[in-house]
């Protein structure tokens, strides 16, 4: 059976959080990457009790029952979930772009009137036909019944009260988009924390 993480993909292309020496993160990186980072010793791999590992270290250990490994000379390899580098403090302030696509992602994939999600479109809170523009404040994921009978009316006009406002997403949304729709179980201690 088929490891949850590959879904299609190469074992050393799959995500790996890479956390700050604050334990706050920083981005997603590939686990070819955090190979990289730790042979190269900039950064330390955590297991599961979030215990950091040097690379020698985290070689000599035995593989999680279930783990993603990478097979060496020296045996099976472990690919870390989380990385915490060795030298780096700050915390980046990446800035969004705005798309449909992210908009989505801001929203859940679910209309902000209905909660459905499926046939989902883009609607302005306030109608552009009013003067309302294309902005993070202004945008949000709708259903197409709902874009229907919101028509150019604002939510409150239309009694459709919104599930969320929506508003400029943090940083921390932008390592969520990078590539992983569900983050892992091990990285929501550290999401949860900069949310």
């Amino acid at each position: 059976m088929t490891h949850p993480l590959l879904r299609g993909k190469d074992v050393l292309d799959v995500p790996v959080l890479v956390l700050n020496r604050g334990y706050q993160p920083v981005r997603i990186t590939s686990a070819r990457h955090a190979f990289s980072l730790l042979y190269g010793d900039r950064a330390q791999a955590l297991d599961r009790d979030y215990e950091p590992h040097d690379f020698e270290r985290w070689a000599a250990r035995d593989p999680e029952e279930g783990e993603l490994t990478v097979r060496t000379v020296g045996g099976a390899l472990e690919v870390p979930r989380l990385l915490l580098l060795r030298v780096y403090d700050r915390v980046p302030r990446t800035p969004l772009r705005l798309s449909r696509r992210n908009v989505f992602v801001r929203d859940g994939h679910q209309c902000v009137y209905c909660g459905k999600g499926s046939d989902l479109t883009i609607d302005h809170v306030l109608p552009r036909s009013r003067g309302g523009g294309s902005s993070w404040e202004n945008l949000v994921s709708c259903c197409r019944d709902c874009n229907l009978e919101k028509g150019h009316r604002t939510p409150e006009e239309a009694d459709m009260p919104m599930r969320r406002r929506p508003v400029r997403p943090t940083w921390t949304v932008v390592i969520q988009l990078t590539g992983v729709k569900n983050p892992l179980p091990d990285w929501e201690p550290f999401l949860q924390a900069t949310g």
